[in-house]
């Protein structure tokens, strides 16, 4: 998950990689293999409503993490080593779940104090659906480089603009894709995002050199994307100026609109900028919602069936459903608070447990290292390494080991053919970050798809920078174009 230093609170860069001599390449993929095949046939050729009552790929997370821990038995690995790995995997995203619910809190307390409805009635006057994708790319990329978190952004503007995108008519597959697009791009190349600082550190180059050096693939990955959402932008069909009307009607009839309501995303954004942890700043952002919730929509609270106190609680807690006149909005002003994250956190948790166990039994080093002794040319080199990334952000189900692993593991490998470090810290970026959002049980792509309420698989194939970034590393480094040699003293 892309986010700043204080949001994650732990030393990454510090992981050791656990190497296991009595493992093999083949048993190393048995895991891998069995979890990919569930997956799949979950995906294929089950509903995964109807097994395990929703939960499906959770368990089978649990599933290759049993088969995981029988390879490593078989393998000599204790139990207590497995343990203790998963432990640690839990300790690195306590605070991300704590910013989980957080978020829930904040979308019900949001909605019901009225500050999403207005950035719609707002938004819908401003952002006209020949513009809005490219448009939401280049606000999600703005707030991303400022604050150097693609999850802040997809929790305050990418609420937003698919609650905008959605009134006009847009399909949310699109407005995810071009908010998490444009969201990507600013957390690469923001100094304030700690992948930004992580990948750099790993290949043992700076950050500003990594920075200037990745903006060779970054700038035309996100032109191309712009040019395509551009294109997109003329050929969806949109609701037209009568029905945004009459939608700026419905939303100003059922709520108390004022600009004032701005002022909460804005205290909350500001807050960020200057370095307030996540948790302090997201969480005020609850209280004062709430409270504007009281100032400003009285009669909303009025209409629910319970008191005003506990519409509030509900807000935070449970859920929360506007009914307006208007079946659209009616979808849209709802929200389903802390409850609405736990899908998401038992998956991240189990996730964890998966990826704390392979890397126990030394299978990511395993695979990592076979990866590594494949690549005879330098284009093989750029190659192994993005396949190790994704294979990570995979299998490890987290961003930050797609980046350590094959940062420690491929670090000579470039210095031994004349490579200077900022190919390799480009390389992790434009295939370990941006990438980790296009997996579904990824901490990542669990967050994204829950925060913005639109499944991985909807998104997915319209998060044009996320899945084009790699292959952009790829071409430049076929046709060895600004492919950095190392300066001899």
């Amino acid at each position: 998950m892309p986010e700043d230093k204080n949001l994650s609170e732990i030393n990454i860069e510090d992981q050791k990689i656990i190497h296991n001599n009595e493992l093999n390449l083949f048993e190393s993929l048995v895991p891998v293999v069995i979890l990919m095949a569930l997956l799949a046939y979950n995906i294929f050729f089950v509903d995964g409503q109807e097994w395990f009552g929703g939960y499906t790929n959770q368990y089978i997370l649990l599933m290759g993490g049993l088969v995981a821990a029988a390879v490593g038995f078989f393998n000599k690995v204790s139990f207590s080593t497995m343990i203790a790995e998963v432990w640690e995997n839990w300790k690195s995203v306590f605070v991300p779940i704590m910013i989980l619910f957080l978020v829930g809190a904040l979308a019900g307390t949001w909605l019901v104090s009225g500050i999403i409805p207005a950035m719609v009635y707002y938004g819908l006057q401003v952002l006209s659906p020949e513009i809005f994708l490219p448009a939401s790319v280049v606000i999600a990329a703005i707030i991303s480089i400022a604050t150097g978190s693609s999850w802040t952004t997809s929790a305050t503007v990418g609420i937003a603009l698919v609650g905008i995108g959605s009134a006009l008519g847009i399909p949310t597959g699109m407005i995810a894709g071009a908010v998490i697009s444009g969201a990507y791009f600013g957390d690469k190349m923001s100094p304030l995002s700690d992948t930004t600082n992580l990948a750099p550190a790993m290949a043992g180059t700076d950050l500003f050199t990594h920075i200037k050096y990745m903006s060779i693939t970054t700038v035309p990955t996100i032109i191309i994307t712009l040019i395509v959402f551009a294109f997109l932008s003329g050929t969806i069909d949109t609701s037209g100026s009568a029905d945004i009307s009459n939608l700026l009607v419905t939303i100003d009839n059922t709520f108390h609109i004022s600009p004032w309501l701005f002022l909460v995303p804005g205290i909350v954004i500001a807050m960020i900028l200057m370095k307030t942890k996540p948790l302090i700043a997201l969480g005020t952002g609850v209280v004062l919602a709430a409270i504007f919730a009281f100032i400003f929509q009285g009669d909303i609270l009025d209409s629910l069936s319970t008191s005003k106190f506990q519409s509030i609680i509900n807000a935070v807690l449970t859920d929360i459903n506007i009914e307006t006149d208007n079946e659209k909005l009616s979808e849209l002003f709802s929200a389903g608070g802390m409850n609405g994250m736990l899908w998401t956190i038992f998956l991240i948790i189990c996730a964890m447990v998966f990826g704390g166990i392979m890397d126990a039994i030394g299978a990511l080093a395993k695979i990592t290292k076979s990866l590594l002794s494949v690549a005879t040319s330098v284009f093989g080199l750029f190659a192994s390494t993005v396949v190790s990334c994704l294979g990570l952000n995979a299998i490890a189900s987290d961003q930050y080991l797609a980046i350590v692993i094959p940062g420690k593991m491929f670090k000579k490998a470039y210095e031994d053919k004349g490579l200077a470090p900022e190919n390799l810290s480009r390389t992790l970026e434009d295939s370990g970050t941006v990438t980790s959002v296009l997996i579904p049980w990824n901490t990542c792509g669990a967050y994204q798809s829950s925060v913005l309420g639109v499944s991985v698989a909807d998104y997915a194939i319209y998060a044009i920078f996320n899945y084009l970034s790699p292959f952009t590393t790829l071409f430049f480094a076929a046709l060895n174009i600004k492919i950095r040699q190392l300066v001899k003293k």
